[in-house]
């Protein structure tokens, strides 16, 4: 699959170093009617309005990670659709290939990262596709 090195806009709101943005990141490539820095602010938002419980024990931020049901919320209120791509004991069917995900601009959720497909090429900081093997256990959508 290929790739195109896209920060977000990441560093054109004045961000430097590397950090754990990748729903940010991520959420703005999908988004491109909102700036980084807005989704960044509207994430912290998100964050704050978390409970803590056993399994969330520290609030979300878009800079050290992002919970999945803020994820979920923010992506929701924001016209997506999740697509799920994998089931409790499926195993991997859908990978990170152009031949098997949509086009347009979607959010796949990976292994520990999320990353923004653009019309079957993967815009993101680095190349997270694995050689093609990599599994998507599910993608974000907006239907158009």
């Amino acid at each position: 699959m290929e790739f195109v090195y896209n920060d977000g806009g990441r560093s054109k709101a004045g961000f430097k170093g590397t950090t754990g943005d990748c729903t940010c990141r991520a959420i703005s490539i999908a988004m491109p009617e909102l700036s980084y820095r807005q989704i960044y602010d509207r994430l912290i938002e998100y964050g704050k309005r978390e409970r803590f419980s056993k399994r969330n024990r520290i609030k979300s931020h878009p800079r050290t990670g992002v919970n999945r049901k803020t994820i979920r919320k923010f992506l929701e209120d924001h016209g997506f659709i999740w697509r799920p791509c994998m089931s409790i004991g499926s195993g991997c069917r859908v990978h990170l290939k152009k031949e098997e995900l949509p086009s347009g601009r979607i959010i796949c959720s990976l292994s520990k990262h999320l990353t923004a497909v653009v019309d079957g090429v993967i815009n993101d900081i680095y190349d997270c596709s694995r050689e093609e093997t990599r599994c998507v256990y599910g993608y974000w959508y907006r239907e158009e």
